[in-house]
């Protein structure tokens, strides 16, 4: 019972599948159709005036006892989808409106033209069914909405792509309360053993002060937590703390400059002030 209803939602799957290229190619199956059926006039008018042109210059004795030939099968396929009217019953159509030696006929619509109109006809009204009334086939807004879910879903990833793609060239300083609180968390981890938890400086630099050994600006500092300092023993931390988490603890770090904890450590690299903006 359960493969006979998965193979049924594999079978109503395939199906939806082929009515939504069909839907979705519908042009270009008619521009299809009436591109053959041009090209087969085109045909058989360049076979009539090729043998015609045969005719003329073979000479009269041939043209004087003509051999009537059973017509083959695309001749009367095309016949058949033109209906057209041999000239000798050409006066049976005839309107009576001549127009400087043009004549109006009542020539009727080709086969093909009106089966083309039947099918899309019968076309839409299959299309309204499924996609309307039974449900088989999904809407407009329901194919709308699952667009714009996916749409939301590839804007979610690539944003999540471009914050972690942030680099020492690209970085700037965060202020918001949530990236400045994850910083700050960042920082007791894997900071605060030689920075001292509010910043006061231990066996590494004092943060509180305005004097750096490595740059004082969110680039150099961004640089330094990522590449470290190896020659004072500093790790890198760009395989352990991603991109978008080292913005957010040299921004937490900027925020330490001018506090006063106790027992900080004396001054140590060079004055920075920043550039006025």
């Amino acid at each position: 019972m359960f493969t006979f209803f998965v193979q049924s939602v594999k079978a109503q799957s395939n199906a939806n599948s082929i009515l939504d290229w069909t839907y979705e190619h519908i042009i270009f199956i008619l521009a299809a159709l009436v591109t053959i059926l041009a090209l087969s006039a085109l045909a058989y008018v360049a076979k009539v005036t090729f043998g015609t042109y045969e005719n003329e210059i073979s000479g009269g004795a041939e043209m004087s006892q003509p051999v009537k030939k059973e017509d083959g099968f695309f001749k009367k396929l095309y016949n058949k989808s033109w209906n057209l009217i041999p000239m000798d019953r050409e006066k049976d159509i005839d309107l009576g409106h001549d127009y400087d030696g043009i004549r109006e006929l009542d020539n009727s619509l080709p086969p093909w033209w009106l089966y083309m109109f039947y099918i899309t006809i019968t076309w839409g009204a299959i299309y309204i069914y499924i996609y309307h009334i039974s449900g088989i086939g999904k809407s407009q807004i329901e194919s709308y909405n699952e667009e714009v879910k996916t749409a939301e879903i590839e804007t979610k990833r690539y944003l999540a792509l471009q914050s972690n793609s942030v680099d020492e060239l690209s970085v700037v300083t965060l202020s918001d309360a949530a990236s400045l609180a994850n910083g700050k968390k960042i920082y007791v981890a894997n900071c605060a053993a030689c920075h001292g938890m509010e910043g006061q400086g231990l066996v590494g630099p004092n943060f509180t002060d305005k004097y750096w050994k490595h740059g004082g600006d969110i680039k150099d500092l961004f640089k330094t937590i990522k590449y470290g300092v190896t020659d004072k023993g500093m790790q890198a931390w760009g395989s352990t703390i991603p991109p978008t988490g080292i913005q957010e603890v040299a921004s937490y770090i900027l925020t330490l400059q001018g506090t006063n904890p106790p027992n900080p450590k004396a001054p140590e690299g060079e004055l920075y002030e920043p550039e006025a903006k």
